[in-house]
């Protein structure tokens, strides 16, 4: 297992919480992300969103590519999986930039490509924003320029969205053929789109039963297209650890209170403008990407033991999120991460 975690871009995953001590600032950015890698973490996840959509869209939220590369310039190990939304991007110049910063890393640059799904922050930021199905075929093209740039030493395109004229990119990444491309869906063309042009399958958080069937799914739609399997299987979660099991589902109990606050501004688009798989409920919201459905709530031994359990059904890349973020990054490495170890020693014994 890989563990990762999201950059705390909106200063916090809780809804229902004001202020969770984590300041959307580079300055507490760059300390995480030092702090992880020294703590054995080795992934950060970089959302791309111009509005907060935890804390409200009034909130101070970091913008993820500038993010990105001064991350890339005080880190060393980590890998930057940054957000790519189409429907916001030139792709030939997200080519170039994703290039530029991939070798600024050394090789550590990857993408997550998200499909928009927030209609009003389109409207404020100009970003196209139509039909579900029509994001995919846009999403489709849009990967096609960015791969034929990455490995052709001059590339022409002729689609329905781009255009590209005898276009030239140099210097080419450092990963080849391409950075690793991650994407997220749960629609029937959602699915398919990944399946055909992506390198790795991320999932909001679910069950281990659920995350089971979903990579299942996966795997069969890879082979029916002649691909190779994917590279990675990755999910979301919250982690709550604690001494005893009393002290974690107080904290539950705490951050899913719901309350009438701004970071529920977006739950109507999120709900009404994707193709969910599962119905979401307010108390789901409260904590970002279906973080609490994994249920990486309770002690050490607990969490150690649902961990494999979704390492058993195929995963291998856990997308964490934590609040506080460092305090509670810290906790986990010193008491979950050695004890998957030991306890996947003892099973292999």
């Amino acid at each position: 297992m890989r563990y990762g975690f999201w950059m705390p871009v909106f200063g916090g995953w809780l809804r229902n919480v004001e202020d969770e001590g984590m300041p959307a600032t580079f300055e507490y950015a760059k300390r995480v992300a030092q702090s992880a890698e020294r703590w054995g973490y080795d992934t950060t996840l970089i959302a791309e969103l111009y509005l907060n959509d935890i804390k409200g869209p009034e909130a101070d939220c970091l913008e993820a590519w500038t993010t990105a590369a001064a991350l890339a310039a005080v880190t060393e190990k980590l890998e930057i999986m940054t957000a790519v939304r189409p429907g916001f991007h030139n792709p030939a110049v997200t080519a170039k930039m994703a290039a530029n910063i991939d070798r600024l890393s050394q090789g550590r640059f990857t993408l997550n490509v998200v499909s928009a799904w927030w209609a009003e922050e389109a409207r404020q930021y100009g970003g196209v924003f139509t039909e579900h199905d029509s994001r995919y075929e846009r999403t489709l093209e849009f990967v096609d320029v960015l791969k034929g740039l990455w490995t052709q030493d001059v590339f022409t395109y002729e689609g329905k969205y781009y255009q590209i004229q005898n276009a030239r990119l140099a210097p080419k990444p450092v990963q080849r053929p391409n950075p690793v491309l991650y994407a997220g869906g749960e629609s029937e063309r959602g699915k398919d789109t990944i399946a055909e042009c992506c390198d790795a399958y991320v999932m909001h958080g679910g069950t281990v039963e659920e995350i089971s069937a979903k990579i299942e799914d996966m795997q069969r739609r890879r082979v029916e297209k002649g691909k190779l399997p994917f590279r990675h299987f990755g999910m979301a979660a919250y982690v709550i650890c604690r001494d005893t099991e009393a002290e974690a589902e107080a904290e539950l109990a705490r951050i899913t209170d719901v309350k009438a606050a701004g970071g529920y501004a977006s739950f109507g688009d999120f709900t009404t403008k994707s193709q969910l798989e599962l119905k979401l409920s307010l108390y789901d919201y409260s904590v970002s990407n279906r973080g609490l459905r994994p249920n990486l709530i309770g002690t050490p031994e607990q969490i150690a033991d649902r961990i494999l359990a979704y390492e058993r059904a195929g995963l291998d890349l856990l997308l964490l999120q934590f609040s506080p973020q460092l305090e509670e990054m810290e906790r986990f490495a010193r008491d979950v991460m050695p004890l998957v170890e030991e306890k996947r020693a003892l099973t292999r014994a």
